[in-house]
């Protein structure tokens, strides 16, 4: 069965900067077996309720300002599947969470970013689903834990957000800028605690991880974690760790059932 993803997307010159998170992703999708449809799970859609998007071809959304004009010029645009969205309403219903779907969006970065590198033909079916920052990270588990079913059908859900991401001390540090010492320390924490499969502390994270609120003044880049969480299995696998600017951290995991 294919398992369930979190990665770091980190700033949108991913897609262009050649960087340890960019040949890691350029490698990723050789390393699965091919999905039938993938589902991103984007920390830069942002909903009351999970909205799922169904259209017959996305459009790229170039959700960013004041970046070089060559990333604007880029596009990809895979199709839709509108039966794969009525699926997910469907299997989110059934765990009691009202869900709707939208007939117009795109692919925001926090999607196609990642996707261009790990799947450049953009043939794969590829839907989003929105996150409920006010919800928190037990909603999001609860939401992958929804989803779980889709794995079986070998559809990819993919959480997309960063594993750090305090864009207020950016200044302008190079993309391999040393790592700042309480970046390391919180993603240190985290890592330990999903390696060992502590959901409890995980879903608290905010008080027990050193750096927390530092790391993450708000939470929707680090809630897709907690979809791809919920939607895997009961194994954990650290696929990548760098870091760019200094201050984010473009880690990268798998959750697979049990061999």
């Amino acid at each position: 069965m294919i398992p369930s993803l979190f990665v770091s997307h980190g700033s949108p010159m991913l897609a262009l900067t050649d960087t340890p998170a960019r040949q890691f992703l350029a490698g990723l999708g050789a390393t699965l077996p091919r999905p039938s449809a993938i589902l991103v799970v984007s920390a830069h859609w942002e909903t009351a309720t999970p909205m799922v998007n169904a259209v017959a071809r996305n459009e790229t959304i170039h959700d960013f300002r004041g970046f070089p004009r060559d990333l604007y010029e880029l596009r990809y645009e895979p199709p839709g599947e509108s039966a794969l969205a009525t699926r997910i309403a469907s299997l989110l219903a059934d765990a009691g969470m009202p869900s709707g779907i939208d007939r117009q969006r795109g692919l925001d970065h926090g999607a196609w970013v990642p996707l261009m590198i790990a799947y450049p033909d953009a043939t794969i079916p590829v839907l989003q689903i929105s996150v409920q920052p006010h919800l928190g990270p037990a909603h999001h588990h609860a939401l992958g834990q929804a989803l779980a079913p889709l794995r079986a059908e070998g559809v990819l859900i993919l959480g997309s957000g960063s594993f750090t991401h305090d864009l207020r001390r950016f200044r302008g540090q190079a993309v391999d800028a040393p790592e700042s010492p309480d970046v390391t320390e919180f993603a240190e924490w985290m890592n330990q605690a999903i390696l060992a499969h502590d959901r409890t502390g995980l879903l608290d994270y905010r008080a027990r991880a050193p750096f927390a609120r530092e790391q993450h003044p708000t939470e929707e880049h680090l809630l897709p974690l907690f979809a791809a969480m919920g939607a895997g299995g009961a194994t954990a696998q650290h696929l990548h760790r760098s870091a760019e600017h200094s201050i984010l951290r473009m880690d990268a995991y798998a959750f697979a059932d049990a061999s």
